[in-house]
């Protein structure tokens, strides 16, 4: 394993010198940062792109079983989306790239291999949940530099030996360096639950902050809260964060993207505006001065999630149906409307005031921050 880890850390510095001196065939024009944001773009489009069914019609479907049994192909479906992350992943990394169908297709099956979703343990492979993101991202770079490397070399046997040679060494490296890349999220979550001990309205502030961070980058938010049990209070506040990311950068972007991609946003995943974030960190601020309000209020109104709740926000409205279903009164009329006024009025109208003091009263940031450019 040591020996793997250490040729993967060799190839991708000789990748990196020879992409900045443009020496690669085809990349000319590539440049590292050109390189990082296909990566970034194929990982934000497709993780909307595979979860979102699942976040509209989740919930919805989960209430109508009683009733309506045969929702379970839908369920179902859902959750087929969702194990089918990395493939999407890596197609659409592959067209950032524009690379040929052969390669962009082989690109899918490297991510997918090395994502950690496929269960090798059993007598037969099995699907499980939708697999490591930032791996897929780590596997998808690998796989691209791949192609990259061998550019037009193989010739007539490209369709016999691209396959292959992503899949098996593109996608092994990937799996390789799974262990490695989920400690990230290991020590993500002890640094989370040390927040658990603060004060409530500190903690209900700062776990805010953070899910409204974690949002848009390859972490996954739920697998946080499911790692350190995030329960109450705690995990309220990190969905009312998740909601101050979606609705705050719907409004941002209204006037730059359309209609469905701004909607996206907090009904989707905040994730899509993963390379924006990255490309511009400073479009946070707003993200962050709204997450930081909305975990007061998770604090004064009792806002409560479970662990498998928390890190969903608006989207499938998980976050607020689970407040409803836990909080004392359950759902009578006072707490639908306080659940209303915390989940949706108060991050929109905190999401126009904190982007009208960052564009017009203080204007570091502009509209175009946020233009994602998503066909």
């Amino acid at each position: 394993m040591r020996y793997i880890f250490v040729s993967y850390f060799v190839m991708i510095v000789i990748f990196y010198e020879q992409l900045q001196r443009g020496i690669l065939m085809g990349t000319e024009n590539m440049s590292v940062k050109k390189f990082t944001m296909n990566v970034l773009n194929g990982v934000a489009i497709g993780i909307v792109l595979a979860l979102i069914p699942g976040a509209l019609l989740g919930e919805l479907f989960k209430a109508l079983l009683p009733v309506f049994p045969q929702g379970q192909f839908v369920l179902n479906a859902t959750e087929f989306s969702n194990s089918m992350l990395g493939l999407i992943i890596g197609v659409l990394i592959g067209y950032h790239f524009k690379f040929t169908p052969i390669q962009t297709g082989s690109l899918g099956l490297a991510v997918m291999f090395g994502g950690g979703v496929v269960d090798f343990s059993g007598d037969a492979l099995s699907l499980s949940g939708t697999g490591d993101v930032i791996n897929m991202g780590v596997t998808g770079a690998i796989a691209a530099g791949i192609i990259l490397l061998l550019g037009d070399r193989l010739k007539a046997y490209t369709i016999l030996l691209i396959p292959p040679i992503v899949l098996v060494v593109g996608g092994g490296l990937g799996l390789a360096m799974l262990p490695f890349v989920t400690h990230i999220t290991t020590i993500i979550e002890h640094l989370v639950a040390q927040l658990l001990t603060l004060q409530p309205i500190v903690m209900s502030v700062l776990i805010a902050i953070v899910f409204s961070i974690l949002i848009v980058t390859p972490i996954t938010t739920v697998g946080i809260a499911v790692a350190i049990s995030l329960v109450g209070i705690g995990s309220g506040a990190g969905n009312l964060g998740v909601c101050a990311a979606g609705f705050g950068l719907a409004i941002a972007g209204w006037n730059v993207n359309s209609v469905g991609t701004s909607l996206a946003h907090f009904i989707g995943s905040p994730k899509m505006s993963m390379p924006n974030v990255f490309a511009k960190p400073k479009i946070l601020l707003p993200i962050i001065c709204n997450a930081a309000c909305l975990g007061v209020l998770a604090a004064l109104f009792n806002i409560q999630g479970t662990p498998m709740s928390a890190g969903f926000g608006f989207s499938g409205l998980i976050g607020p149906v689970n407040h409803l279903n836990l909080v004392h009164g359950g759902w009578s009329a006072g707490n639908i409307l306080i659940t209303i006024l915390v989940f949706v009025v108060a991050p929109v109208v905190l999401g126009f005031l904190f982007n009208y003091i960052f564009t017009k009263i203080w204007p570091i940031i502009s509209p175009n921050d946020y233009k994602l450019d998503i066909e």
